[in-house]
C-alpha cells in the first residue's frame, strides 16, 4: 500500500511541475511578444499570441515578427519549449488518470487476497450510523472484521478514519458478495442495513451459505422482529427500543451507567466478555483460569442449573459453561488460548 501511494504522490508532484513550467512559459511568452511589440499590442493579445504559437493552431501572427530576427528566434524558442511542456502536462495527465485505475485495482486485489485468508472473523452489512460504531468496536477489541456497503460514499467516510479496514462494495443481500466476504469462514454476521428488509434477506442469505455462524440483525420496528428471526437471526436489536432502556439507565442508575461507559470508551478496551468452557476442563476449579491472568474478572457463569454470579475460584466447571468476565483484548486472548490449550 505504501508503494501505491508514493508511486501517486511522485505522479501528483511531477503533474505540479508540469503546470508549473506551462504558466511559465505562458507568462513569459507574453512579457516577451509584450516588449517585441512594444505599445502596439495589449496584454491579452500577448497572452494569445503564445498561446496559439505553443498550441500550434496557427491562425496567424497578431504580434508582427516579420523581418525581425530576434522576434523570429524568441518565437522558435517558446514554440519548441512550449510544445515540450504542453506534451508533458498531456502525458502526464494520461499517466495519472491509468495509474489512478490501476492502483484501483490493485488495491482491490490485494483486499480480496487478504479477505480469502481471513477466517473466524465478522461481516458487518451496512456502514451507516450503526455499522460503523460496530465496526469500530470489533476493531478497537481486536477482533477482525470486513465492512459491506452499497454506497460508496458512506463506506468512504469510515474509511477515512479507518484507513486499513477491509471492505467490499456491493450489496449485501447478494450471495455473490457474502461469498466474497468469506460467509463460510466467518464467525458472525452483523445485519445493520438501514432498512428492515435488507437486514431480513441478510440474514435469510448469510444461514443459508453458513448455518453454523452467528447473525445478529438490526431492526428498527419490533414487528419485523419475529420475521427477521424466523430468516434466521440469532439475536435482534431494535436501537430505538435499547436507547429507550439506556436514557431510562441514564436517570436512575447514573452511576452503573457511567461506569459502563467509561470502560467501553477507555483506552483500554477493558470490556465484558463470553468465553466458552471446552469439555477438556470438565471437573476443574475455576481457579485455573486465573493462573497468570490477573486482568480477568470473572462475573457470573452459566451452566446447567442457569446463571450463577460471582462463582466461587473453587467452583467446578463443566464443558459447555458460559463465563462472564471483564478483562482486555490481551487477557480475552490468554484466556482463549487456555481454553484452546484446555490446560
Amino acid at each position: 500500500m505504501r508503494i501505491v501511494e508514493a508511486a501517486e504522490s511522485h505522479v501528483i508532484r511531477n503533474l505540479f511541475f508540469a503546470f508549473v513550467a506551462l504558466l511559465l512559459v505562458l507568462l513569459m511568452g507574453t512579457v516577451g511578444y509584450h516588449i517585441l511589440g512594444g505599445d502596439k499590442h495589449s496584454w491579452l493579445d500577448c497572452f494569445y499570441m503564445t498561446f496559439i504559437t505553443i498550441s500550434t493552431i496557427g491562425y496567424g501572427e497578431i504580434v508582427d515578427v516579420t523581418g525581425y530576427e530576434y522576434g523570429r528566434l524568441f518565437t522558435i524558442f517558446i514554440a519548441i519549449t512550449g510544445i515540450g511542456v504542453l506534451g508533458y502536462v498531456l502525458s502526464t495527465l494520461t499517466a495519472f488518470t491509468l495509474e489512478s485505475d490501476l492502483n484501483e485495482s490493485w488495491r482491490r486485489k490485494k483486499m480480496h487476497r487478504r479477505i480469502l485468508q481471513m477466517k473466524d472473523h465478522y461481516i458487518v452489512c451496512g456502514v451507516g450510523l450503526v455499522g460503523s460504531n460496530v465496526a469500530h468496536e470489533l476493531t478497537s477489541t481486536g477482533r477482525a472484521c470486513v465492512i459491506v456497503d452499497s454506497n460508496m460514499e458512506t463506506m468512504q467516510r469510515y474509511l477515512d478514519t479507518h484507513p486499513g479496514q477491509l471492505y467490499l462494495h456491493g450489496d449485501a443481500t447478494d450471495n455473490d458478495v457474502l461469498l466474497a466476504a468469506g460467509v463460510l469462514r466467518a464467525r458472525g454476521v452483523f445485519a445493520v442495513a438501514h432498512d428492515d428488509s435488507q437486514n431480513l434477506v441478510i440474514s435469510l442469505s448469510a444461514k443459508q451459505l453458513n448455518p453454523e455462524l452467528r447473525v445478529v440483525a438490526r431492526c428498527h420496528d419490533v414487528k419485523n422482529a419475529e420475521k427477521t428471526r424466523r430468516a434466521g437471526a440469532d439475536e435482534i436489536v431494535s436501537p430505538d427500543f435499547t436507547g429507550g432502556l439506556r436514557i431510562v439507565s441514564a436517570m436512575v442508575r447514573p452511576h452503573v451507567v457511567s461506569f459502563l461507559d467509561d470502560m467501553l470508551k477507555s483506552e483500554a478496551s477493558v470490556r465484558m466478555e463470553e468465553i466458552n468452557i471446552p469439555a477438556e476442563l470438565s471437573g476443574k476449579p475455576l481457579t485455573v483460569l486465573y493462573h497468570g491472568n490477573k486482568d480477568c474478572l470473572v462475573l457470573a457463569l452459566r451452566g446447567a442449573n442457569g446463571w450463577l454470579f460471582n462463582p466461587s475460584v473453587q467452583h467446578v466447571v463443566q464443558g459447555g459453561d458460559v463465563l462472564m468476565v471483564m478483562t482486555s483484548p490481551a487477557g480475552r486472548h490468554r484466556l482463549e488460548q487456555l481454553m484452546q490449550g484446555a490446560v
